[in-house]
């Protein structure tokens, strides 16, 4: 048999395709993302609205892409440390936040802010906003909204209010209430509602402005809820009147979504966007929503950044009226 013979066009086809194929393994090594856990930090403690609706919505994307989505409990500085830790992540798609309001108005309160709502990360997609309301405890005198405010009025810097912390859109509407009710009273910051809502238990504060994680306490009558915050009753409290109907033009219900660092690749936000999106109007995840009072409120990537760079302009513009600062 004769033995074959390389013409010369072959042996540098060969060459070539030899010189390519340490090329090619990296790209095939890279596999598809995700192939690890992500991790999801809820920049709040466990227990609250926002951590149960995260864990809710998390567990559904993890199913869709494969990978468990692992919530990571930060709580403390107004819910700021889930953007400070992701700020310096990596940005493979593996490190995500959710972003509350106060991101985008600490570093119009702070001489040198951490860091830069508008470079500093990349926005995956915008998911909902919260039910607000004000609650006492239920032994104390004020059964509705106007006798509370009557007390404040009539006992300037006697009445205490805990919010989950300073520049938080509670502490934020709760400063506008008394500024156009001409009311002066006393701010306590904690780090969640969960602190919050003891405290107004024990008696050392007198009421608790947060989103829904005193709903089981209203129910179960140790609380009163004496108004909700949002454009219209809440489905779960009917029988309790919004600002608005008390006389108060505010309408506050801080929405939010999820992002990670500046510089992650399209390809990755898709996917997580995707995912996410999927797990928004999942029927499981709706039925949390609604128990939570919260309603989907969806943007995509695109409109979610756009929707940032309004959103820090519009909240500078309102620290700066309220001179509100940190340092």
């Amino acid at each position: 048999m004769t033995p074959p013979t390389f013409t010369r066009r072959a042996a540098l086809a060969l060459a070539a395709g030899a010189a390519a194929a340490p090329l090619a393994r990296p790209a095939l090594a890279q596999g598809r993302f995700p192939d690890r856990p992500i991790r999801m930090i809820c920049p709040w403690p466990p227990g609250g609205s926002t951590d149960v609706q995260m864990r809710a919505i998390c567990e559904i994307a993890s199913r869709h892409l494969g990978q468990p989505v692992v919530i990571d409990n930060r709580p403390g500085v107004s819910g700021t440390l889930g953007a400070q830790a992701v700020k310096d992540a990596r940005p493979d798609g593996y490190t995500l936040t959710q972003m509350p309001i106060s991101v985008f108005r600490f570093p119009h309160m702070m001489s040198r802010p951490n860091f830069d709502p508008l470079k500093d990360f990349t926005y995956v997609i915008h998911v909902t906003g919260y039910l607000f309301g004000v609650v006492v405890r239920a032994d104390r005198p004020w059964r509705t909204w106007q006798d509370f405010v009557a007390y404040a009025k009539a006992n300037p810097g006697k009445v205490t209010y805990g919010t989950p912390g300073v520049g938080s859109s509670l502490h934020i509407t709760m400063e506008q209430i008394a500024q156009r009710l001409g009311i002066e009273w006393v701010h306590v910051p904690f780090r969640g509602g969960a602190e919050n809502q003891q405290a107004t238990l024990a008696g050392t504060i007198d009421a608790t402005a947060d989103s829904t994680g005193w709903a089981p306490l209203v129910e179960s009558g140790q609380l009163r809820l004496l108004v909700v915050w949002s454009a219209e009753r809440s489905k779960r409290f009917p029988d309790v009147p919004t600002l608005r109907e008390v006389g108060i033009d505010i309408v506050s219900e801080s929405p939010y979504g999820f992002a990670g660092p500046k510089g992650m690749d399209p390809n990755v936000v898709r996917i997580l966007h995707d995912a996410f999106k999927e797990a928004l109007f999942d029927p499981a995840h709706l039925q949390v929503l609604e128990r939570l009072g919260m309603t989907p409120s969806y943007k995509n990537s695109a409109d979610y950044a756009a929707f940032v760079e309004r959103l820090y302009h519009e909240e500078g513009e309102m620290i700066r009226r309220l001179g509100l600062r940190l340092n």
